[in-house]
Protein backbone atom coordinates (compact mmCIF):
# COMPACT_ATOMS: atom_id res chain seq x y z
CA UNK A 1 0.00 0.00 0.00
CA UNK A 2 1.63 3.31 -0.93
CA UNK A 3 0.13 6.87 0.30
CA UNK A 4 0.96 9.92 -1.13
CA UNK A 5 -1.02 12.16 1.72
CA UNK A 6 1.39 13.87 3.75
CA UNK A 7 -0.92 14.39 6.36
CA UNK A 8 -1.62 10.82 6.89
CA UNK A 9 0.46 9.07 9.44
CA UNK A 10 -0.70 5.76 10.94
CA UNK A 11 2.59 5.25 12.98
CA UNK A 12 0.69 5.82 16.17
CA UNK A 13 -2.35 6.50 17.72
CA UNK A 14 -0.89 8.78 20.33
CA UNK A 15 3.02 9.56 21.22
CA UNK A 16 4.93 6.46 22.84
CA UNK A 17 6.35 8.35 25.85
CA UNK A 18 9.40 6.93 26.27
CA UNK A 19 11.54 6.18 22.75
CA UNK A 20 14.83 4.78 21.05
CA UNK A 21 15.87 6.86 18.08
CA UNK A 22 18.70 6.68 15.52
CA UNK A 23 19.44 9.55 13.51
CA UNK A 24 21.63 8.62 10.08
CA UNK A 25 23.26 11.08 8.82
CA UNK A 26 25.36 10.96 5.63
CA UNK A 27 28.13 12.68 4.79
CA UNK A 28 26.69 15.42 2.82
CA UNK A 29 25.03 16.43 6.33
CA UNK A 30 28.75 16.10 7.62
CA UNK A 31 30.64 18.55 5.01
CA UNK A 32 29.95 21.10 2.48
CA UNK A 33 30.13 19.09 -0.88
CA UNK A 34 32.63 21.42 -2.98
CA UNK A 35 36.22 22.04 -2.89
CA UNK A 36 36.34 23.42 0.59
CA UNK A 37 34.57 20.01 2.36
CA UNK A 38 34.00 22.98 5.43
CA UNK A 39 31.93 21.22 8.06
CA UNK A 40 28.73 22.29 8.54
CA UNK A 41 28.68 23.42 11.76
CA UNK A 42 24.62 25.10 11.85
CA UNK A 43 23.37 22.33 11.12
CA UNK A 44 25.50 19.69 12.81
CA UNK A 45 24.54 22.04 15.88
CA UNK A 46 20.83 21.79 14.90
CA UNK A 47 21.17 17.81 15.51
CA UNK A 48 23.12 17.93 18.40
CA UNK A 49 20.30 20.70 19.49
CA UNK A 50 17.53 18.55 18.15
CA UNK A 51 19.53 15.14 19.83
CA UNK A 52 19.74 16.58 23.58
CA UNK A 53 16.29 18.04 23.27
CA UNK A 54 14.90 13.96 22.86
CA UNK A 55 16.77 12.71 25.65
CA UNK A 56 16.05 15.39 27.59
CA UNK A 57 12.02 14.60 26.90
CA UNK A 58 12.89 11.20 28.08
CA UNK A 59 13.78 9.38 25.03
CA UNK A 60 17.26 7.44 24.01
CA UNK A 61 19.30 8.63 20.94
CA UNK A 62 22.21 7.22 18.74
CA UNK A 63 23.56 8.68 15.92
CA UNK A 64 24.85 6.81 12.70
CA UNK A 65 27.22 9.43 11.58
CA UNK A 66 29.31 8.99 8.42
CA UNK A 67 32.17 11.93 6.93
CA UNK A 68 35.43 10.42 8.28
CA UNK A 69 36.36 10.71 4.43
CA UNK A 70 35.04 14.12 4.33
CA UNK A 71 37.28 15.35 7.36
CA UNK A 72 40.03 13.97 6.26
CA UNK A 73 39.64 15.65 2.60
CA UNK A 74 39.42 18.84 4.36
CA UNK A 75 42.48 18.14 6.91
CA UNK A 76 44.58 16.88 3.63
CA UNK A 77 43.19 19.85 1.79
CA UNK A 78 42.41 17.25 -1.27
CA UNK A 79 39.30 18.81 -3.48
CA UNK A 80 38.04 15.82 -5.01
CA UNK A 81 37.23 11.98 -3.25
CA UNK A 82 39.69 9.84 -4.22
CA UNK A 83 39.38 6.48 -6.10
CA UNK A 84 41.81 4.69 -4.73
CA UNK A 85 40.81 2.22 -2.10
CA UNK A 86 43.35 2.54 -0.03
CA UNK A 87 43.41 6.57 -0.64
CA UNK A 88 39.72 6.05 1.04
CA UNK A 89 41.15 4.49 4.17
CA UNK A 90 44.07 6.61 5.00
CA UNK A 91 41.83 9.29 4.55
CA UNK A 92 39.45 7.86 6.88
CA UNK A 93 41.32 7.00 9.09
CA UNK A 94 42.91 10.82 9.06
CA UNK A 95 39.39 12.44 9.56
CA UNK A 96 37.50 9.99 12.09
CA UNK A 97 39.37 11.51 15.04
CA UNK A 98 38.60 14.95 13.79
CA UNK A 99 35.12 13.92 13.53
CA UNK A 100 34.51 12.26 16.64
CA UNK A 101 36.43 15.43 18.49
CA UNK A 102 33.97 17.52 16.29
CA UNK A 103 31.17 15.59 17.52
CA UNK A 104 32.54 16.05 21.11
CA UNK A 105 32.76 19.39 21.15
CA UNK A 106 29.33 20.31 19.91
CA UNK A 107 27.64 17.95 22.69
CA UNK A 108 30.32 18.97 25.41
CA UNK A 109 28.57 22.59 24.73
CA UNK A 110 25.17 21.25 26.31
CA UNK A 111 26.59 18.86 28.68
CA UNK A 112 25.94 16.21 26.81
CA UNK A 113 28.25 12.86 26.58
CA UNK A 114 28.67 10.66 23.91
CA UNK A 115 30.61 7.74 22.99
CA UNK A 116 32.26 6.51 19.86
CA UNK A 117 31.41 3.29 18.30
CA UNK A 118 33.27 1.81 15.31
CA UNK A 119 31.90 -1.06 13.84
CA UNK A 120 32.95 -3.44 11.03
CA UNK A 121 30.46 -6.70 9.33
CA UNK A 122 33.49 -9.01 11.28
CA UNK A 123 31.60 -7.38 14.23
CA UNK A 124 28.49 -8.06 13.28
CA UNK A 125 28.68 -11.66 11.65
CA UNK A 126 30.90 -13.24 15.28
CA UNK A 127 27.70 -14.35 17.03
CA UNK A 128 29.98 -13.12 20.67
CA UNK A 129 31.23 -9.64 19.40
CA UNK A 130 27.63 -9.12 18.41
CA UNK A 131 26.09 -9.71 21.49
CA UNK A 132 29.26 -7.56 23.60
CA UNK A 133 28.26 -4.57 21.05
CA UNK A 134 24.58 -5.16 21.96
CA UNK A 135 25.39 -4.68 25.64
CA UNK A 136 27.72 -2.00 25.17
CA UNK A 137 24.93 -0.25 23.23
CA UNK A 138 22.16 -0.88 26.38
CA UNK A 139 24.68 0.43 28.83
CA UNK A 140 25.33 3.45 27.31
CA UNK A 141 22.14 4.54 26.48
CA UNK A 142 20.99 3.96 30.11
CA UNK A 143 23.89 6.23 31.51
CA UNK A 144 21.94 8.96 29.04
CA UNK A 145 25.41 9.14 26.69
CA UNK A 146 24.92 9.32 23.16
CA UNK A 147 26.40 6.66 21.18
CA UNK A 148 28.47 8.09 17.82
CA UNK A 149 28.30 4.94 15.37
CA UNK A 150 30.51 4.88 12.28
CA UNK A 151 31.50 1.62 9.94
CA UNK A 152 35.51 1.12 10.36
CA UNK A 153 36.27 2.72 7.09
CA UNK A 154 40.13 2.28 7.76
CA UNK A 155 39.13 -1.88 6.98
CA UNK A 156 35.86 -2.08 5.68
CA UNK A 157 36.08 -2.15 2.38
CA UNK A 158 32.83 -3.16 1.28
CA UNK A 159 31.01 0.28 3.55
CA UNK A 160 33.11 2.28 1.07
CA UNK A 161 32.33 0.42 -1.84
CA UNK A 162 28.78 -0.01 -1.91
CA UNK A 163 26.45 0.83 0.97
CA UNK A 164 27.29 3.57 2.87
CA UNK A 165 25.95 3.62 6.44
CA UNK A 166 22.72 3.20 5.27
CA UNK A 167 22.48 -0.48 5.96
CA UNK A 168 25.16 -0.20 9.28
CA UNK A 169 22.16 2.48 10.43
CA UNK A 170 19.60 -0.24 9.96
CA UNK A 171 21.76 -3.10 11.58
CA UNK A 172 22.17 -0.26 14.30
CA UNK A 173 18.74 0.02 15.07
CA UNK A 174 17.85 -3.56 15.13
CA UNK A 175 20.55 -4.18 17.76
CA UNK A 176 19.25 -1.32 19.94
CA UNK A 177 15.60 -2.01 19.58
CA UNK A 178 14.41 0.97 18.32
CA UNK A 179 10.95 2.66 17.69
CA UNK A 180 12.57 4.37 14.94
CA UNK A 181 15.07 4.95 12.26
CA UNK A 182 15.71 8.31 10.44
CA UNK A 183 17.73 8.49 7.47
CA UNK A 184 18.24 12.00 6.98
CA UNK A 185 19.16 13.20 3.40
CA UNK A 186 19.03 15.85 0.99
CA UNK A 187 15.62 15.37 -0.13
CA UNK A 188 12.29 14.89 2.21
CA UNK A 189 10.56 12.04 1.20
CA UNK A 190 10.57 9.30 -1.45
CA UNK A 191 8.90 10.27 -4.66
CA UNK A 192 7.73 8.00 -7.42
CA UNK A 193 10.61 9.13 -9.55
CA UNK A 194 13.73 11.57 -9.04
CA UNK A 195 12.22 15.31 -8.34
CA UNK A 196 15.37 16.84 -9.87
CA UNK A 197 14.91 15.49 -13.10
CA UNK A 198 10.79 15.01 -13.62
CA UNK A 199 8.75 17.74 -12.24
CA UNK A 200 5.76 15.49 -11.81
CA UNK A 201 7.28 12.86 -9.66
CA UNK A 202 4.62 12.53 -6.83
CA UNK A 203 5.47 12.19 -2.88
CA UNK A 204 4.90 9.06 -1.02
CA UNK A 205 4.19 9.47 2.76
CA UNK A 206 3.69 6.11 4.24
CA UNK A 207 5.36 2.77 2.75
CA UNK A 208 3.55 -0.39 4.10
CA UNK A 209 5.06 -3.16 1.40
CA UNK A 210 8.26 -2.81 -0.01
CA UNK A 211 8.37 -4.87 -2.76
CA UNK A 212 5.06 -3.10 -3.91
CA UNK A 213 7.39 0.09 -3.61
CA UNK A 214 9.91 -0.55 -5.73
CA UNK A 215 7.05 -1.68 -8.32
CA UNK A 216 6.04 1.85 -8.59
CA UNK A 217 9.43 4.16 -7.86
CA UNK A 218 12.23 4.75 -9.48
CA UNK A 219 15.00 4.53 -6.75
CA UNK A 220 18.08 6.41 -9.24
CA UNK A 221 20.90 7.50 -7.05
CA UNK A 222 20.56 10.87 -6.21
CA UNK A 223 23.55 10.89 -3.72
CA UNK A 224 26.05 13.56 -3.36
CA UNK A 225 29.68 13.55 -4.76
CA UNK A 226 31.33 12.75 -1.46
CA UNK A 227 28.92 9.97 0.18
CA UNK A 228 28.46 6.51 -1.86
CA UNK A 229 24.81 6.03 -1.05
CA UNK A 230 21.34 7.08 -2.95
CA UNK A 231 17.75 6.15 -2.58
CA UNK A 232 17.89 2.86 -3.39
CA UNK A 233 20.24 1.99 -0.11
CA UNK A 234 17.94 3.76 1.90
CA UNK A 235 15.08 1.01 0.76
CA UNK A 236 17.10 -1.49 1.34
CA UNK A 237 18.16 -0.07 4.82
CA UNK A 238 14.39 0.40 5.45
CA UNK A 239 13.81 -3.57 4.58
CA UNK A 240 16.32 -4.33 7.07
CA UNK A 241 14.49 -2.33 9.79
CA UNK A 242 11.28 -2.57 9.58
CA UNK A 243 12.06 -6.73 9.38
CA UNK A 244 12.99 -5.89 13.01
CA UNK A 245 10.20 -4.07 14.14
CA UNK A 246 11.68 -0.73 13.46
CA UNK A 247 9.59 1.95 11.65
CA UNK A 248 11.89 3.75 9.01
CA UNK A 249 11.12 7.81 8.40
CA UNK A 250 13.60 9.28 5.48
CA UNK A 251 13.69 12.55 5.68
CA UNK A 252 15.89 16.16 4.90
CA UNK A 253 18.88 16.22 6.79
CA UNK A 254 18.33 20.40 6.84
CA UNK A 255 15.47 19.74 9.34
CA UNK A 256 16.60 17.77 12.00
CA UNK A 257 13.99 19.65 14.31
CA UNK A 258 11.33 17.44 12.63
CA UNK A 259 11.79 14.63 13.99
CA UNK A 260 9.68 16.33 17.12
CA UNK A 261 6.35 16.80 14.56
CA UNK A 262 7.13 13.44 12.84
CA UNK A 263 6.89 11.06 16.36
CA UNK A 264 4.72 12.96 18.11
CA UNK A 265 1.81 13.08 14.90
CA UNK A 266 -1.24 11.06 15.57
CA UNK A 267 -2.54 8.51 13.21
CA UNK A 268 -5.03 9.94 10.48
CA UNK A 269 -6.67 13.60 9.75
CA UNK A 270 -9.58 13.13 12.76
CA UNK A 271 -7.38 14.19 15.67
CA UNK A 272 -7.48 17.51 14.63
CA UNK A 273 -4.09 18.09 14.98
CA UNK A 274 -1.20 19.89 12.93
CA UNK A 275 0.44 17.74 10.02
CA UNK A 276 3.46 16.53 10.17
CA UNK A 277 6.21 17.46 7.83
CA UNK A 278 6.95 15.62 4.89
CA UNK A 279 8.69 12.69 5.07
CA UNK A 280 8.38 9.24 3.82
CA UNK A 281 7.49 6.42 6.67
CA UNK A 282 8.22 3.14 6.25
CA UNK A 283 6.27 1.18 8.38
CA UNK A 284 7.51 -1.78 10.64
CA UNK A 285 6.54 -4.93 10.35
CA UNK A 286 3.89 -5.96 12.84
CA UNK A 287 5.21 -9.69 13.36
CA UNK A 288 9.19 -8.55 13.13
CA UNK A 289 12.14 -10.81 13.09
CA UNK A 290 13.52 -10.90 16.85
CA UNK A 291 17.15 -11.04 18.07
CA UNK A 292 18.56 -14.34 16.73
CA UNK A 293 16.60 -15.09 13.83
CA UNK A 294 17.22 -11.33 12.66
CA UNK A 295 20.85 -11.92 13.25
CA UNK A 296 21.11 -15.57 11.51
CA UNK A 297 18.99 -13.63 8.30
CA UNK A 298 20.35 -10.31 7.77
CA UNK A 299 24.01 -10.22 10.03
CA UNK A 300 25.64 -13.41 8.73
CA UNK A 301 27.15 -13.26 5.53
CA UNK A 302 26.39 -16.58 4.03
CA UNK A 303 29.76 -18.70 3.23
CA UNK A 304 28.15 -20.84 0.95
CA UNK A 305 24.98 -22.13 -0.84
CA UNK A 306 23.09 -24.95 -0.51
CA UNK A 307 20.59 -25.61 -3.16
CA UNK A 308 17.40 -27.83 -2.52
CA UNK A 309 14.73 -29.66 -4.38
CA UNK A 310 11.21 -28.37 -4.55
CA UNK A 311 9.91 -30.84 -2.19
CA UNK A 312 12.70 -29.40 0.51
CA UNK A 313 11.72 -26.10 -0.30
CA UNK A 314 7.94 -26.87 -0.02
CA UNK A 315 8.70 -28.15 3.54
CA UNK A 316 11.15 -25.82 4.80
CA UNK A 317 8.71 -22.90 3.79
CA UNK A 318 5.90 -24.36 5.98
CA UNK A 319 7.69 -25.75 8.62
CA UNK A 320 11.24 -24.18 8.59
CA UNK A 321 13.85 -24.98 10.99
CA UNK A 322 16.00 -27.44 9.70
CA UNK A 323 16.91 -29.22 6.31
CA UNK A 324 17.68 -33.39 5.80
CA UNK A 325 20.55 -33.84 3.03
CA UNK A 326 17.53 -36.20 1.28
CA UNK A 327 16.50 -32.75 0.07
CA UNK A 328 20.16 -31.15 -1.06
CA UNK A 329 20.61 -31.19 -4.86
CA UNK A 330 23.96 -28.62 -4.80
CA UNK A 331 26.78 -27.46 -2.31
CA UNK A 332 28.36 -23.88 -3.30
CA UNK A 333 31.35 -22.58 -1.80
CA UNK A 334 33.15 -23.94 1.11
CA UNK A 335 32.11 -23.43 4.85
CA UNK A 336 32.84 -24.75 8.26
CA UNK A 337 30.87 -26.01 10.80
CA UNK A 338 28.52 -23.57 12.33
CA UNK A 339 29.14 -20.95 9.44
CA UNK A 340 25.72 -19.53 8.07
CA UNK A 341 24.98 -20.61 4.23
CA UNK A 342 21.66 -19.37 1.91
CA UNK A 343 19.62 -21.82 1.10
CA UNK A 344 17.82 -21.19 -2.38
CA UNK A 345 16.13 -23.13 -5.17
CA UNK A 346 16.81 -22.71 -8.82
CA UNK A 347 14.55 -20.66 -10.38
CA UNK A 348 12.97 -22.83 -13.07
CA UNK A 349 10.02 -20.86 -14.33
CA UNK A 350 10.42 -21.75 -17.64
CA UNK A 351 9.35 -25.79 -16.81
CA UNK A 352 6.80 -23.86 -14.47
CA UNK A 353 7.40 -25.90 -11.40
CA UNK A 354 6.45 -22.87 -9.56
CA UNK A 355 4.71 -19.42 -10.21
CA UNK A 356 6.97 -16.55 -11.63
CA UNK A 357 9.13 -14.50 -9.27
CA UNK A 358 9.02 -11.14 -9.73
CA UNK A 359 12.23 -9.66 -10.31
CA UNK A 360 11.79 -6.19 -8.61
CA UNK A 361 11.03 -8.11 -5.65
CA UNK A 362 13.54 -7.25 -2.48
CA UNK A 363 13.49 -10.26 -0.78
CA UNK A 364 14.79 -12.43 -3.63
CA UNK A 365 18.40 -12.92 -3.98
CA UNK A 366 20.84 -13.28 -6.98
CA UNK A 367 22.91 -16.01 -6.33
CA UNK A 368 25.07 -16.78 -9.28
CA UNK A 369 26.95 -19.64 -9.97
CA UNK A 370 29.98 -17.33 -9.24
CA UNK A 371 28.83 -16.15 -6.31
CA UNK A 372 30.75 -18.84 -4.48
CA UNK A 373 33.79 -20.72 -5.23
CA UNK A 374 33.57 -24.62 -6.42
CA UNK A 375 33.37 -27.07 -3.07
CA UNK A 376 36.97 -28.14 -2.86
CA UNK A 377 37.94 -31.93 -2.11
CA UNK A 378 39.42 -31.35 1.38
CA UNK A 379 39.43 -33.64 4.42
CA UNK A 380 36.89 -32.91 6.97
CA UNK A 381 39.37 -31.80 9.19
CA UNK A 382 41.29 -29.33 7.04
CA UNK A 383 38.13 -27.70 5.88
CA UNK A 384 38.13 -25.12 8.57
CA UNK A 385 41.62 -23.92 7.20
CA UNK A 386 40.33 -23.15 4.30
CA UNK A 387 37.28 -21.13 4.75
CA UNK A 388 36.78 -19.03 1.87
CA UNK A 389 36.06 -15.54 3.42
CA UNK A 390 32.73 -14.56 1.13
CA UNK A 391 30.79 -11.53 1.59
CA UNK A 392 27.62 -10.38 -0.52
CA UNK A 393 27.76 -6.62 -1.51
CA UNK A 394 25.46 -5.23 0.99
CA UNK A 395 24.84 -6.76 4.64
CA UNK A 396 22.25 -8.87 4.21
CA UNK A 397 22.67 -9.70 0.94
CA UNK A 398 20.01 -8.03 -1.05
CA UNK A 399 20.03 -7.08 -4.41
CA UNK A 400 17.73 -7.54 -7.80
CA UNK A 401 16.99 -11.22 -9.04
CA UNK A 402 17.77 -12.38 -12.42
CA UNK A 403 15.13 -15.09 -13.72
CA UNK A 404 17.78 -17.35 -14.78
CA UNK A 405 19.55 -17.88 -11.44
CA UNK A 406 18.73 -19.70 -8.15
CA UNK A 407 16.22 -17.91 -5.37
CA UNK A 408 17.89 -17.59 -2.12
CA UNK A 409 14.22 -17.97 0.08
CA UNK A 410 16.41 -18.87 3.29
CA UNK A 411 19.44 -18.76 5.55
CA UNK A 412 20.29 -21.17 8.05
CA UNK A 413 23.17 -22.30 10.17
CA UNK A 414 25.51 -25.64 8.57
CA UNK A 415 25.61 -28.74 11.06
CA UNK A 416 28.65 -30.04 8.36
CA UNK A 417 31.21 -28.55 6.56
CA UNK A 418 30.69 -28.18 3.14
CA UNK A 419 32.54 -31.27 2.36
CA UNK A 420 30.63 -33.26 4.15
CA UNK A 421 27.15 -32.01 2.86
CA UNK A 422 28.45 -32.55 -0.57
CA UNK A 423 29.25 -35.93 0.00
CA UNK A 424 25.79 -37.04 2.12
CA UNK A 425 23.77 -34.93 -0.53
CA UNK A 426 20.45 -36.96 -1.68
CA UNK A 427 20.80 -39.36 0.72
CA UNK A 428 18.46 -40.86 3.71
CA UNK A 429 19.85 -39.25 6.98
CA UNK A 430 19.82 -42.83 8.35
CA UNK A 431 23.08 -43.32 5.85
CA UNK A 432 25.31 -40.26 7.33
CA UNK A 433 27.18 -42.29 9.36
CA UNK A 434 27.78 -45.17 6.92
CA UNK A 435 29.20 -42.68 4.27
CA UNK A 436 31.02 -39.81 6.81
CA UNK A 437 31.75 -42.56 9.42
CA UNK A 438 30.11 -40.30 12.06
CA UNK A 439 26.99 -38.36 12.30
CA UNK A 440 26.41 -35.41 14.94
CA UNK A 441 23.43 -34.61 13.36
CA UNK A 442 20.39 -36.00 11.20
CA UNK A 443 20.03 -32.25 9.61
CA UNK A 444 22.73 -30.71 7.90
CA UNK A 445 21.80 -27.31 8.33
CA UNK A 446 19.26 -25.86 11.29
CA UNK A 447 18.00 -22.77 12.71
CA UNK A 448 17.51 -22.00 8.94
CA UNK A 449 14.85 -18.83 9.04
CA UNK A 450 12.88 -17.98 5.79
CA UNK A 451 12.69 -14.50 4.30
CA UNK A 452 11.01 -15.22 0.78
CA UNK A 453 8.75 -17.57 -0.10
CA UNK A 454 9.48 -18.96 -4.00
CA UNK A 455 5.79 -20.53 -4.16
CA UNK A 456 3.77 -17.23 -3.82
CA UNK A 457 2.82 -15.81 -7.27
CA UNK A 458 3.77 -12.14 -7.50
CA UNK A 459 0.93 -9.48 -7.75
CA UNK A 460 0.79 -6.86 -9.96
Amino acid sequence: MIDSDFRTNPRHAGPKEHLTIVIKLGTSSIVNDDATHLPKIALLSSIVETAVSLIRAGHRVVIVSSGAIGVGLKRMDMARRPKGLAKKQALAAIGQGRLIALWDNLFSQLSQPISQILLTRGDISDRTRYLNAVNTFSELLDMGVVPIVNENDTISVSEIKFGDNDTLSAITAAMVHADYLFLMTDVDCLYTDNPRKNPDARPISVVNDIAEIRKTVSTSTMGSSLGTGGMETKIIAAELATGAGVTTVVCHGAHPERIFDIITAPGGEEGGSLAAPPHTAFLAKRNPLRDRKWWILNGLHPAGEIVVDLGAAKALIKGGGRLLPAGVVAVKGAFAIGQAVSITIANQTEKNSFPSISPLSLAAIKMSDESYPPTPNLAPQNISSSVSSLETSIAGGFTTVDSTENLEFGRGLANYNSTDIDRVKGHKSSLIADILGFADSEHVVEQIVIKYNPFQTSTS
